[in-house]
């Protein structure tokens, strides 16, 4: 059995939930969020102990890789839905920057000949606490995921000299470089 799937997901006070045709609702404070459910798989809200239970019909191949997603994407909702989730990015170069226009647009000024403009997706909070810092946060885990990963691909961080975007906190290996040559 599924060590994953067959943990029930407590839902917190202050949070819908509705079950119907296939797929699950979560309506939270920060928004409300859906998934359509694989249909070999059962969900099933118990009002009286506040949780949701994931059930598989049988120990198939599919239904065992199903069971323990589907927990953890609808667990994943419920947080989203109560506490946002957010990623942090920085910028680390001469002159690299980034700017934000009426949280729509994302401008990104990091070494090329154009400024480099990325479309928030809807549903997902850009901020810039300062020209080289990028907050990225939303209920939905995969939409801040998707997007933090389209903006750090603009440009990875290089080894040589450590220049380009990345995730608050990630160690870029470096590199010594050429050796002095004609000794």
């Amino acid at each position: 059995m599924s060590r994953i799937g067959k943990k029930p997901v407590p839902i917190p006070d202050g949070t819908e939930i509705k079950i119907q045709d296939g797929s699950i609702s979560v309506k939270g404070k920060n928004g409300e969020l859906a998934f359509e459910y694989h249909p070999n798989i059962s969900v099933e809200f118990d009002a009286d102990a506040k949780e949701v239970r994931v059930v598989r019909p049988d120990d198939a191949r599919l239904n065992r890789a199903l069971h323990g997603l589907t927990r953890s994407l609808i667990a994943n909702m419920v947080q989203g839905v109560n506490t946002h989730f957010e990623k942090r990015l920085e910028i680390v170069g001469v002159g690299y920057q980034a700017t934000l226009e009426a949280n729509s647009k994302l401008h990104l000024q990091v070494g090329f000949a154009n400024t480099v403009t990325l479309p928030v997706p809807d549903g997902v909070v850009c901020e810039l606490p300062d020209n080289t810092h990028i907050l990225v946060k939303s209920a939905d885990k995969q939409a801040v995921g998707q997007f933090a990963a389209d903006i750090r691909g603009v440009r990875p961080p290089e080894p040589y000299k450590g220049k380009g975007i990345r995730y608050q906190g990630e160690h870029v290996r470096r590199k010594a470089g050429k050796a002095f040559a004609g000794r």
